[in-house]
């Protein structure tokens, strides 16, 4: 099994800290990059749902689906045991 690197990208390094706190679904998270970033930071889906595809492959998040409060089907993420291990390094940089 090839070794992965931590997470380079700032937005990795983002999500990884917002789904710290607990599962999430993708408008959430963006809402809270906005809130939790200094410059009030914007994501938009295109770069999001990458970005979560990518943690996902790599093992850090998983997704479940679920109802939101909205009462729509929504996908929640939600850190690894590996994303667990990720995420104070990705925050130390």
């Amino acid at each position: 099994m090839a070794k992965i690197d931590p997470p380079q990208e700032p937005l990795d390094r983002l999500i990884l800290t917002v789904l710290n706190g607990g599962p999430l679904h993708g408008f959430d998270i963006a809402q809270r990059i906005r809130l939790l970033s200094p410059a009030q930071l914007k994501v938009e889906q295109g770069s999001l749902y990458p970005a979560l595809y990518r943690l996902e492959e790599n093992g850090w998040i998983k997704a479940e689906w679920g109802v939101s409060d909205a009462n729509r089907k929504a996908r929640y993420y939600s850190l690894t045991a590996a994303g667990r291990k990720q995420w104070p390094e990705a925050t130390a940089r």
